[in-house]
């Protein structure tokens, strides 16, 4: 559904999201709905939307980066609005969490972004969100069964380097993001390579340089979709200094810099900027005018220049049940059940 004559989007911010949501209206000419919330003495969550959304297109802004936190308090402000006669009420998730368990890789483990699919399929009429991290999915609409607009920072993170980097030199996380960092390098007109890392664990990754003699000079640019641990860019820009380069730019859609990241990082780089999908201190580039655009027309998706970290996986007989077999009580193919 778009916003088109007759159609009034009112922008409501969760907690934390007032700056991006602001900024989405203003980009959109939006009406910026208020929306209070607070907390219970015993800790449950009180939603209240002050602003009529009668025959409204409702847009919830929540930035899902800390979601266990703010999920619940989301699910009620989308229930309200719907109760309150909202025609439409779509979830506005520039950063959308639990995509990275997407199979059972130990017996027992939760397939958690199948189930928070389900729950916020289950919520809202529509999903936008900006490049989420697919790994063996290969899009949003093989998990979510709600439209998606899944929309791409590429093109503005690109464009921030070429204004603000002199004879930048590209450089990609691993091999799996060469088309992806080709295509930042290609808009910028710089030169690019990429990393190979080989991850032993979630705190644990080793980051194999190649010789950059022949780009000695230039300013390298660590260019990623995602610091979440931090590690990768961390031993990369270690051993860049080995290679006698300059303190590189670190450049990244996603500055999710858990725990103490970002203090490593920093003492490793010359500047660490990223979009504004997570709200940070490093935020140096808007993404609302990009989502302003695309609830502003009618629904389509798009996967075109999002950066696959890993090839879609074919899955073997019993593999493939474990990876289906959501929710539990349906039974294994194989099981004949």
């Amino acid at each position: 559904m778009s916003s088109g004559a007759g159609q009034i989007r009112t922008v409501f911010p969760l907690p934390g999201n007032e700056a991006f949501a602001a900024a989405l209206a203003e980009a959109g000419g939006f009406e910026s709905g208020v929306v209070e919330t607070r907390r219970f003495p015993d800790g449950e969550s009180y939603v209240r939307l002050l602003t009529d959304v009668r025959g409204k297109c409702v847009d919830l802004v929540c930035s899902l980066s800390n979601p266990d936190d703010g999920f619940l308090g989301l699910v009620f402000a989308a229930d309200a609005a719907r109760d309150l006669g909202a025609r439409e009420v779509a979830l506005v998730a520039p950063y959308l969490s639990y995509m990275r368990q997407d199979r059972r890789f130990e017996p027992g483990e939760a397939v958690s972004s199948k189930s928070f699919a389900r729950l916020v399929s289950a919520t809202f009429d529509r999903l936008v969100t900006v490049d989420p991290h697919l790994h063996r999915y290969e899009t949003l609409s093989s998990l979510y069964t709600i439209p998606d607009v899944t929309l791409h920072a590429a093109p503005v993170l690109a464009d921030w380097i070429a204004a603000n980097v002199e004879a930048p030199l590209l450089i990609g996380p691993d091999e799996e993001s060469e088309q992806w960092v080709s295509a930042i390098a290609a808009r910028v007109g710089a030169p690019f390579t990429v990393l190979r890392k080989l991850r032993h664990g979630d705190r644990s990754v080793d980051v194999e340089v190649p010789d950059l003699g022949a780009w000695r000079g230039r300013q390298p640019v660590l260019a990623d979709d995602i610091a979440s641990s931090g590690h990768t860019m961390i031993e990369a820009a270690r051993k860049l200094a080995l290679q006698g380069f300059a303190k590189p730019v670190c450049a990244v859609i996603h500055g999710i810099f858990a725990e103490d990241s970002y203090e490593r990082l920093a003492a490793l780089s010359s500047r660490i900027v990223s979009t504004d999908a997570v709200p940070h201190p490093t935020n140096a580039i808007a993404l609302a005018p990009l989502v302003a655009d695309a609830l502003a027309k009618p629904h389509s998706s798009t996967t075109n220049g999002i950066r696959h970290r890993r090839p879609p996986e074919i899955l073997d007989e019993v593999d493939r049940a474990g990876f289906d077999s959501f929710p539990a009580s349906d039974p294994p193919p194989w099981t004949r059940g």
